[in-house]
């Protein structure tokens, strides 16, 4: 039976209240050493539950409910979608993106959250042997791709992030940590919040609006998609994560000693998900000419001391220039009345981006990719400009794949395709020790739980996404359903 946590774990050792920590610091200590927070999680999860108190609940009033509200809240997101496809193919802009370095910015800024995509559920895997559990564990075990790296979620987003230069997240404000907080929160204390578990789960795999037109949008600005589709796929209310969302709290609920108590704390849970930043919060706190002044002013503490004197803008050094970040706006102005940043015309034209850009830019290296992008976009954008949708046209990521496939067909053809690298099988070990050595521990248990509380660990948020994080995906997966 599941029973209400008790009052000695409300409390830190000693007796005295543990004290509630920040999310940014709580998300990266979990991330190092969960052993080393378990009581600041605890308190920072009492903490979140009480705000979210404040937060309105939509989930009915009886769990028998749930099925038909999930499938009528679907069907209404899908008419949602529709319309505004409909809107965008008579001529309205894009709701979310400005442009392309507005994208990018949001991939940024939620990366805190999806960096530990999952990770809520890592407690279910010691329940393998509970189907009542099964639920909850197969969303975790499709959560981190069955250990296939092209399926895990972390692994995607990894690979989003890196592929425009975006994996320098760690600076962004608190609010953007509150999410992945609780989650690696969960993760290491389902046990005691179980319920609160359940009603998270049940919140986050719900399909949003905001998730269908991101995945649009995107595509649209030649960003690749697919981390984002793949979750309009998997949160299916048919038979996908949000069904076995109301499956999972049906069987749990059905063992608790109150299942009235069980059942508000699960709305706990479910308010959980309006806390901290969110999709829309994050985009809609875009603003160019800010994010710009604060990258420079960034820069400004590190540069203030290395550029030689000769070079002057307005009659003063560069270097006196960035002595002091305030003055990274009239520094821009200063570049652009003189002529070194072009507003309005093509970014190659500016003598500044000819600087930090080409093989022979003095200044090659110093700008990230989402850096270069949005200086890019500032740019190109003039001054007077409203802040609407670009009006030139953007190739789509999947038109720029079937050009590539259409160049790499041709070449085959040609015989001067290049030949790809080996591909090993997923699973295999062959050239890794330490995944050598894990099927030799494997196949050395005693039997099927000693093997599954070996893997379980190498399960966490912190490793998943490793290589061998990723095999004992597959073999835990494999041994669950055996």
């Amino acid at each position: 039976m599941f029973v209400a946590a008790s009052q000695d774990r409300a409390m830190a050792r000693g007796g005295r209240p543990a004290r509630v920590p920040a999310a940014k610091d709580l998300y990266r200590a979990l991330l190092d050493d969960a052993a080393g927070c378990r009581d600041a999680a605890p308190a920072f999860l009492r903490a979140q539950v009480a705000l979210a108190r404040a937060e309105p609940c939509e989930l009915p009033d009886a769990v028998w409910q749930l099925q038909g509200w999930i499938q009528g809240r679907a069907e209404s997101v899908g008419i949602a979608y529709r319309e505004y496809l409909a809107a965008r193919r008579n001529g309205a802009p894009r709701r979310y993106f400005t442009n392309t370095s507005h994208a990018l910015y949001f991939l940024r800024g939620v990366a805190p959250t999806k960096l530990v995509d999952g990770a809520w559920l890592y407690g279910t895997l010691a329940r393998w042997d509970d189907p009542d559990f099964h639920p909850l564990i197969k969303t975790c075990l499709e959560e981190l791709g069955d250990g296939v790296p092209d399926k895990n979620h972390v692994t995607l987003y990894r690979r989003l992030l890196a592929a425009h230069g975006c994996e320098d997240w760690e600076t962004l404000p608190e609010d953007r940590f509150v999410q992945g907080a609780i989650q690696l929160a969960l993760a290491h204390h389902g046990d005691d919040f179980l319920p609160e578990l359940v009603g998270y789960n049940l919140g986050y795999e719900q399909l949003p609006l905001h998730l269908l037109i991101t995945s649009y949008e995107l595509n649209e600005l030649g960003i690749d998609p697919y981390y984002f589709t793949l979750h309009v796929t998997v949160d299916n209310a048919g038979s996908g994560h949000a069904h076995k969302a109301v499956r999972a709290l049906s069987n749990l609920m059905a063992r608790a000693s109150d299942p009235a108590a069980f059942f508000a704390r699960v709305l706990d849970g479910y308010r959980l998900n309006d806390l901290g930043a969110c999709t829309t919060s994050v985009i809609g706190a875009f603003d160019l000419e800010a994010e710009l002044v604060e990258i420079l002013g960034a820069k400004a503490a590190i540069g203030r001391n290395m550029h030689s004197d000769y070079c002057r803008v307005a009659g003063r050094t560069v270097n006196d220039w960035l002595a002091d970040p305030r003055q990274v706006p009239a520094f821009l102005a200063a570049l652009e009345d003189a002529g070194w940043i072009r507003r309005g015309e093509d970014v190659e034209r500016s003598r500044f981006w000819r600087l930090i850009e080409g093989e022979r830019a003095e200044m090659f290296g110093v700008f990230s990719g989402y850096e270069r992008q949005v200086l890019r976009d500032w740019s190109v954008t003039p001054r007077d400009a409203a802040a609407t949708a670009r009006t030139g046209r953007v190739l789509s990521h999947r038109a720029r794949q079937r050009a590539l496939d259409g160049v790499m067909r041709h070449g085959a053809r040609g015989g001067h395709a290049e030949r790809g690298l080996i591909r090993h099988r997923a699973g295999d070990a062959r050239g890794d020790p330490a995944l050598h050595r894990l099927e030799e521990r494997v196949a050395a248990t005693r039997g099927k739980r000693e093997a599954m509380a070996m893997l379980a660990p190498l399960m966490a948020p912190s490793v998943h996404h490793t290589a061998i994080g990723l095999m004992a995906t597959r073999m835990y997966s494999q041994l669950l359903d055996a």
